[in-house]
């Protein structure tokens, strides 16, 4: 398995991620298809800005992905940037690790665009303190049936 900084739309890999998310979350928030996509292309070839996009690649074949980006709408907490976010595993793949190699690279990853420290907010308990993330205190994101959520800060 490898990693990779995403940084072309012209690609499966790209059309693959961009399912995924469309349907994700673009369903749920509304978004068109064509939303989503415009989204991602805004993460390419952003050496040393935000949004950046990393993809799990298995066999040449996109497994699993995350964001490192300014903003993961989490309208409570508009005080704390930049997130770890949009990270998924395909079905198919869960439960064989593809998470843990993600978490692998985010530190080194957020070193290289210069940044110091990352959040994220989730519903899964004791996850992401595997990976070295700090647990904060609980948020509310408005949203859902079960509108808290977990926020974590990772120290970079």
């Amino acid at each position: 398995m490898k990693i990779i900084r995403l940084e072309n739309s012209d690609n499966q890999i790209f059309n693959k991620i961009c399912e995924w998310n469309y349907n994700w979350w673009g369903i749920k928030k509304n978004n068109t298809y064509e939303e989503v996509k415009t989204y991602f292309e805004h993460s390419l070839c952003n050496e040393k800005r935000l949004p950046q996009t990393f993809i799990a690649l298995l066999d040449n074949m996109p497994v699993g992905m995350y964001q490192i980006c300014m903003s993961d709408d989490l309208y409570s907490r508009p005080d704390l940037y930049p997130w770890l976010a949009n990270v998924y595993v395909d079905e198919k793949y869960r439960g064989n690790g593809i998470c843990g190699e993600l978490m692998k690279t985010v530190k080194q990853n957020a070193k290289n665009i210069g940044l110091t420290e990352l959040y994220l907010y989730t519903k899964h308990v004791g996850l992401y303190e595997k990976y070295g993330w700090n647990y904060i205190e609980q948020v509310n994101t408005f949203r859902g049936d079960s509108p808290n959520e977990r926020l974590y800060r990772l120290n970079i």
